[in-house]
């Protein structure tokens, strides 16, 4: 890891979601640019942990915190946490950057969706990322940031995966809301709308050189999207030289289906 940019000293970072895929990869950035990186994961601690060390064997600063997102309760308990750590790392209990990442993919059409489906979606991809913001924003520091993940099913119609493009059309509205709402304090709120990256939620598109042909095929580039095209973005949106961008949805699919 190239220490060398540290655009991010000195700030407080929250990334939910972050023991792998996209949040693993934006967490390890911020933390390059030199942010204290709060890591946070639901179930897989072996996995968050290895995140945080190679953090700190890289010469970044990096801590796991276990929450389950999918009840308040569990969101209640992740700030508990938050704060604690903010004491001590001496930023008064302030957040600098908060990245809204942590969700789930669901590949089920319009036939297929049930209620339980339904709601499964929908509160680890909207409920979920509403009120860790809505406790995230009295700790931001104003000046500060958030960024969400959302997708470019957003833009392309994508019937098979219908319910999760829902969710996702939700998150842009809500980065345009907030960004309007946190305006005042100098918040930046923007949105990244990746296509087709090569993740864990993707591994079915990957099994087979069909699937592998057809994300590549996809994009103007030829190319399937790796983790570090959207940690790239992020760590942008983070830093000072976004400061003019805000209530925006950045577009992060490599010229997808234009």
């Amino acid at each position: 890891m190239n220490m060398a940019s540290r655009r991010l000293e000195g700030r407080l970072a929250l990334v939910t979601g972050a023991s792998r895929g996209i949040g693993r990869s934006i967490a390890i950035r911020l933390a390059k640019e030199g942010a204290y990186v709060l890591v946070h994961y639901g179930q897989r601690q072996e996995e968050a942990d290895q995140v945080v060390q190679y953090i700190t064997s890289h010469g970044g600063q990096a801590q796991a915190i276990r929450a389950d997102l999918s009840t308040l309760d569990g969101i209640h308990v992740l700030f508990a946490k938050v704060d604690e750590i903010v004491q001590e790392y001496g930023r008064e209990g302030r957040l600098d950057i908060l990245v809204n990442n942590a969700g789930i993919g669901q590949i089920l059409g319009l036939e297929e969706m049930t209620e339980e489906s339904f709601e499964e979606v929908m509160n680890i991809n909207v409920k979920a990322p509403l009120f860790v913001t809505q406790q995230a924003v009295p700790r931001l520091r104003d000046g500060g940031c958030i960024i969400n993940i959302s997708s470019f099913v957003t833009r392309v119609a994508s019937p098979g995966v219908f319910a999760y493009s829902m969710t996702k059309g939700a998150m842009d509205t809500f980065t345009k809301m907030l960004a309007k709402e946190l305006g005042s304090r100098q918040i930046r709120v923007n949105a990244i709308q990746p296509g087709i990256i090569h993740t864990e939620m993707n591994a079915g598109t990957f099994s087979n050189p069909q699937g592998q042909a057809y994300a590549a095929g996809l994009s103007v580039f030829n190319r399937w999207g790796e983790p570090e095209d959207v940690a790239d973005i992020a760590a942008f949106l983070a830093s000072p030289d976004s400061r003019w961008v805000t209530g925006q949805c950045l577009d992060a699919s490599g010229g997808s289906h234009l």
